[in-house]
């Protein structure tokens, strides 16, 4: 007995083979079964031919539910009509071991079904195709950024998940008693410990979830998300964008790569990411508002006026990320946000306190922000006057600021979003497809 992942069948073409998996549909035609069946790895056509199975079998065959589990051995043959990803192949069953018979009652029959009902149902629903690929995709996201990270002198380190304090706002924390210490925090962002970590170790990153008490129903939020966070000693805004153009095309050279029937499936024009390649467009964000205000003066759409309404200083919504991409079809850098937009620990442009070196990366199709980065503060008393300008706790950032007190240089670092560029690759609207188990304002279950 041979035992295959799907992915693999191309290789035993006209060999006997065996796939064990799950009854994704049953489609009965007289002496014929079709069963597309999946095993994780991807969906085949198994063909059950009467005349090859005793009829007791056969008949079990005929009645299977869906996702019953079964173990299945025969041929493989070359079918261009063969559904199943990766298509185009079945299997001719000439002996099927029925694992377990699935209940009658599958809540996720393969029909239409509301976003509510399948997202309550998100337990079933990652086993549809387009859930599937998209799951796959991310996976290959996660795979990819490590890949190049770790070929480039990197060295991942883990950073804590509780944390004593803020390092993106106050006011999207999600908090919880610690024993006798007080308060402790789920962590929003890795950075701050990850700036200690580049003086042991030069360059590092950490990959995990972070979280945001954000009361956003849009489309680009989640509560628990996945974030990469690179940080790099003896780096300015410049090298940093390199840096960050170079993963992120990597990262869409391996996804097209590795995920074309994947990307295939879900309908993607994949000609838009072939067209991805550095260098990457670079816009300030004085060139950007300027543009958005002249937009915004020249709309007479009143609706379209309101959510376009813009002036020097706000930080861009959704629709002025939306128009800015427009111009480009490669991802787009906006660097040199307002000071009052950003966090306290970013660099001020020189001359220019009320600007600071920060830089956002923006993904074309309207998809937004993707990465979101800056130069930090390496002067002891500038950050400390940032922290007590924003009313932070000293104490809590005791241990922070004598990292510029021992050796400290100029350094960056940004995070990268695996949710918003899964969205972004796949070509989805809502980023609640692209983790397994969403966490939203309205869910905490499944």
């Amino acid at each position: 007995m041979t035992l295959i992942r799907v992915e693999d069948i191309a290789k035993y073409e006209g060999q006997e083979a065996t796939v064990r998996g799950w009854v994704y549909n049953r489609t009965d035609k007289g002496k014929l079964v079709f069963l597309l069946v999946r095993d994780g790895s991807g969906f085949v056509q198994c063909v059950a031919f009467k005349g090859d199975l005793e009829e007791h079998v056969f008949d079990q065959v005929m009645r299977l539910p869906q996702e019953s589990a079964v173990v299945i051995t025969g041929p493989v043959r070359a079918d261009g009509r063969a559904p199943g990803i990766p298509g185009g192949y079945e299997i001719s069953v000439k002996d099927i071991q029925i694992v377990q018979v699935a209940d009658l009652d599958y809540p996720m029959s393969l029909k239409e079904h509301g976003v509510d009902f399948a997202l309550d149902n998100r337990h079933f629903w990652i086993r549809f195709p387009s859930q599937w690929s998209i799951l796959r995709v991310r996976a290959t996201v996660m795979a990819a950024a490590r890949e190049w990270l770790d070929s480039h002198g990197f060295i991942a380190m883990d950073t804590p998940i509780l944390t004593p304090a803020a390092a993106e706002g106050t006011t999207t924390l999600f908090e919880t008693e610690y024993f006798d210490e007080g308060k402790a925090y789920l962590a929003q962002t890795g950075q701050l410990y990850n700036e200690a970590n580049i003086f042991a170790f030069g360059k590092v990153y950490c990959f995990g979830p972070t979280f945001r008490a954000e009361k956003s129903k849009t489309r680009r939020h989640l509560t628990e998300f996945w974030m990469l966070e690179p940080e790099i000693a003896f780096c300015d805004l410049d090298e940093l964008m390199e840096i960050e153009e170079q993963l992120i095309t990597h990262i869409v050279q391996r996804v097209l790569r590795d995920r074309q029937p994947e990307l295939c499936a879900l309908k993607r024009d994949t000609s838009k990411l072939e067209a991805i390649r550095p260098p990457f467009p670079r816009m300030s964000y004085d060139q950007a508002a300027d543009y958005l205000i002249d937009l915004y003066q020249r709309e007479t759409d009143p609706e379209r006026k309101e959510l376009l309404k813009f002036e020097w200083g706000m930080d861009f919504g959704a629709p002025h990320e939306v128009e800015l991409t427009k111009l480009h079809d490669q991802p787009v850098f906006i660097y040199g946000y307002p000071t009052a937009v950003k966090a306290f620990y970013m660099e001020p442009w020189p001359g220019r306190p009320e600007v600071c070196k920060s830089v956002d990366l923006l993904a074309p199709e309207g998809y937004g922000e993707i990465c979101g980065g800056s130069e930090r503060i390496s002067d002891y008393t500038l950050l400390l006057e940032r922290i007590r300008k924003e009313g932070l706790p000293e104490s809590a950032f005791k241990w922070y600021l004598e990292l510029r007190k021992y050796g400290s240089v100029p350094h960056s670092g940004f995070g990268m979003g695996v949710e918003r560029v899964t969205a972004w690759l796949c070509g989805i609207d809502h980023i609640r497809e692209t983790i397994p188990f969403p966490r939203t304002i309205k869910r905490v279950y499944p």
